[in-house]
């Protein structure tokens, strides 16, 4: 659970910066990325989530921008222990929208798709034990987002070579807040 909890403040990371190319969009306003997101859905091929997945529940993420773009992400993750609350500062890598946390080891994440303002999808990355795991996430300014982005977030978890087994819509929750954690 704490390799998920752990890997999740990487999906937000990517939202400072966004390639035009990949996004079709010039970039994101940096102020449209702080404040309160949920993580609606999960797609991985690490052994620990597969394991785990079903007993996954909605989490929140709390993004304040620091100093030359670097952020700090605050998150409340539900566990079968309780709540669990962290916090990562997540520092610019020097590539348009990529972050990386020096904390256990190299994480990086880059944004896949994104509106600016109700969504973003990241692709992120890390090296554990010597194997590289894969993670996509959706994340959401509410509780729930539209069929459409359901359906275009299993769209790009299928382009990234994630298998239905793999994806995971996640429940929601009520019992764990960044305010309660």
């Amino acid at each position: 659970m704490r390799t998920v909890g752990l890997s999740l403040g990487l999906a937000l990371l990517c939202l400072l910066r966004a390639e035009a190319e990949d996004l079709g969009a010039v970039g994101l306003d940096k102020s449209k990325i702080a404040g309160k997101w949920h993580i609606i859905a999960l797609a991985s091929d690490s052994e620990s989530y597969l394991r785990k997945k079903d007993e996954l529940k909605m989490a929140t993420a709390t993004i304040t921008v620091l100093g030359e773009g670097d952020l700090k992400v605050s998150f409340a993750v539900p566990t079968p222990k309780g709540c669990k609350k962290s916090e990562r500062i997540y520092k610019q890598t020097g590539v348009p929208g990529e972050y990386y946390s020096p904390e256990r080891g190299n994480r990086t994440a880059q944004v896949v798709d994104t509106d600016g303002k109700t969504y973003t999808v990241i692709f992120a990355s890390r090296v554990k034990d010597g194997k590289t795991l894969h993670m996509l996430r959706l994340y959401s300014r509410t509780r729930e987002v539209s069929p459409k982005i359901t359906a275009l977030f299993k769209k790009l978890a299928r382009e990234k070579s994630f298998t239905d087994e793999m994806i995971k819509m996640l429940p929601s929750q009520e019992e764990c807040s960044l305010d309660e954690a």
